[in-house]
């Protein structure tokens, strides 16, 4: 998580959209695209009657990846849309920050 992701980024709360550096989209696309062949793997281990055990930590390989992929996604969040948002006297941003952790970490 040391990319630089406050670098040219920006939120705009109008249209609720994030603005991301080309650097961080190109690193999380790239991060997604290998979940999304992880989880062909699977449905692949399935077809082929694989031992439940060796799944389940495919499984929980694939469960890392996205919680890694929504870590740089939050920590993107709080050092741009949160702050601008807190510094433009939008302070409700917090509770809806702490509902998305919570979300994150169920």
């Amino acid at each position: 998580m040391e990319d630089h992701l406050h670098e040219h980024e920006s939120c705009s709360t109008g249209e609720r959209k994030s603005h991301h550096s080309e650097k961080t989209k190109k690193n999380l696309v790239s991060r997604l695209n290998r979940i999304e062949g992880q989880v062909r793997g699977l449905k692949g281990l399935i077809e082929k009657d694989t031992y439940c055990d060796d799944v389940l930590h495919q499984i929980s390989s694939v469960q890392s990846a996205l919680n890694g992929v929504g870590k740089l996604l939050l920590e993107h969040h709080m050092k741009s849309c949160v702050v601008e948002r807190i510094q433009d006297g939008e302070n409700e941003v917090l509770d809806e920050l702490l509902i998305t952790i919570n979300k994150l970490i169920k």
